[in-house]
């Protein structure tokens, strides 16, 4: 915490600030690789955002003038929101508390609270804010806190809610569930207590009610012990901290629930129609404000305002440049749009009420479970009834002959001519460099072939010229646009496909004939040939 040159107390710390020196919850955020840890700058983007909603429903108020606003980090690591809280509020509020130790101890014990994610968090977050791990320590700058050495950051292990194997709460796996007394189990407080409400009353006073609540939860959780079966907790977070009724409430989360996706499909759909919501700023590259962290999909943070009726302020910021805000209804699509310039766009396309082609694609194993990605019960030479296999071995396309004992799905399409489409898509390039080629490129597939779940099938057609139709038709950069519409991390199963329309299957599409048919502004051209590689140089 810093403030020009005062000092509080005899032994106590000074506010001071030294531009030369980095700031040490900068250096964390810029190491973190398990729990993300929130930049200063992000922290204060946040902030900034809180502060324009405060005063907009408050005649223009300062929310940092305000000695009786209370906030909450219910999921507090660094510290670094109650941090930049405090430095805000000790501004604020020099006129109405002149003294500063006075203006100190207030804000400290009146109007900042947190909860630790785990008992190393805790003592980082005291540490950032009272300059001290203990709050009653000689080094602290706070001096209200009588015998409570935590101070107004509480941390308690709490357990998993065991169902069978998993958490009922959370969904975490027996990796978690087992771990003793001594181990982090990642139980976190929050969202592990039946009755938050009590819970928080019995540590910051039956009086408490918060009017801020603001943090960035952690993301996601093991189910399994291979780690390959993750729940999304984030999602958690956000709906106990509606319960308890904010005035207003901000977390930073991953992109991804704004497509959905595993177990995000519910909370989706109550965020997008959730009226409350008053800003959302969404950056689809997460490394412009995480540069250490991979988080597939982007990152965003929202302003939930509980006296807000109405369309939300949406502003994305990809590449250095902001676009918006721009006043939009979240719910338009049953998928978020997340650049205002593809709405129009996706509105053109719509409008001709076609057919998609989500309803001639293939589930995740269009051929059948045991045709996995590693299946390897395949040979070289063909034998009396066996089917073409088309499978990769790393990134390189490879076939073979396999008996066709392993199709338990989809004889429809086994003798049929058909597309394959690589089911995970391209995704980390769009994120580095802003363009992409969304996915990979597809394949015709001849009759008498099926493939592993590398690929997912579209078909069938009934010839080999309307199987090249559809081939080039989704090489084509205006397909692959609708596609990233819906795609918002390199898995690109069935779903994705529904904004794209079927064509007629007659003809060799290009960029061109589908700019016309659908009347394509140049400047809308000139948008989606700046999202979306070309695919023209690039060998199916």
């Amino acid at each position: 915490m810093t403030e020009p040159p005062e000092t509080l107390a005899p032994g106590r710390a000074t506010f001071t600030l030294k531009n030369r020196n980095p700031d040490v919850l900068t250096c964390i955020a810029n190491l973190s690789n398990d729990e993300v840890f929130t930049p200063p700058e992000f922290a204060n983007r946040m902030l900034d955002t809180l502060a324009e909603g405060w005063a907009s429903v408050n005649d223009g108020a300062d929310i940092w003038a305000d000695s009786k606003v209370t906030f909450l980090d219910p999921c507090t690591k660094s510290g670094v929101f109650l941090r930049e809280i405090t430095k805000r509020l000790i501004k604020g509020l020099e006129g109405e508390i002149p003294h500063l130790q006075a203006r100190v101890d207030h804000i400290l014990t009146k109007q900042v609270f947190g909860i630790g994610i785990t008992r190393l968090t805790s003592l980082l977050a005291r540490r950032s804010l009272y300059c001290s791990k203990h709050a009653t320590g000689a080094h602290s700058v706070a001096k209200s806190f009588g015998d409570n050495d935590d101070g107004n950051i509480w941390f308690a292990r709490t357990e998993h809610l065991r169902d069978g194997d998993r958490c009922k709460v959370c969904g975490a796996g027996m990796e978690f569930l087992g771990r003793g007394p001594d181990a982090e189990n990642h139980a976190y407080a929050f969202i592990h207590s039946d009755n938050i409400n009590k819970r928080l009353v019995a540590l910051f006073g039956d009086k408490m009610h918060f009017d801020v609540i603001i943090g960035n939860p952690p993301y996601q959780i093991s189910a399994d012990e291979a780690g390959q079966n993750v729940m999304p907790i984030y999602n958690l977070f956000v709906e106990q901290a509606k319960r308890l009724e904010p005035r207003f409430l901000t977390m930073v989360t991953p992109s991804r629930w704004m497509a959905g996706g595993k177990h995000l499909d519910d909370f989706r759909s109550t965020m997008l129609n959730d009226e409350r919501l008053a800003a959302l700023v969404d950056f689809p590259n997460a490394a412009e404000m995480f540069p250490s962290v991979g988080i597939n999909g982007g990152i965003s943070y929202f302003l939930w305002d509980s006296s807000h009726q109405g369309e939300c302020a949406v502003t994305t910021i990809r590449g250095g440049s902001e676009y918006g805000p721009h006043e939009r209804k979240l719910n338009e699509f049953d998928v978020f749009i997340r650049d205002v310039r593809s709405v129009g766009i996706l509105r053109k396309v719509r409008a001709f009420d076609e057919p998609t082609l989500s309803e001639i694609v293939s589930p995740r194993d269009p051929f059948g479970p045991a045709l996995s990605s590693n299946f390897k019960d395949y040979h070289a030479s063909k034998q009396d009834g066996d089917l073409r296999l088309h499978f990769n071995v790393g990134t390189k396309r490879e076939t073979a002959w396999v008996s066709p004992k392993y199709v338990t799905k989809s004889d429809h399409l086994v003798h049929t001519w058909k597309l394959l489409i690589p089911k995970a898509g391209s995704g980390r390039e769009r994120e580095k460099s802003g363009v992409d080629l969304v996915l990979g490129p597809p394949m015709v597939a001849a009759p008498g072939s099926v493939c592993t779940l590398t690929y997912v099938v579209a078909g069938p057609f009934d010839s080999k010229d309307e199987a090249d139709s559809a081939h080039s038709f989704l090489r084509t950069r205006f397909a692959r646009f609708l596609v990233s519409l819906r795609k918002i991390s390199q898995d690109a199963p069935r779903g994705v496909y529904a904004f794209v329309p079927q064509q007629s299957w007659d003809r060799s599409w290009t960029d061109a004939d589908l700019y016309q048919k659908y009347g394509i502004a140049d400047d809308e051209i000139a948008f989606i040939e700046s999202m979306i590689r070309p695919m023209d140089a690039v060998i199916a």
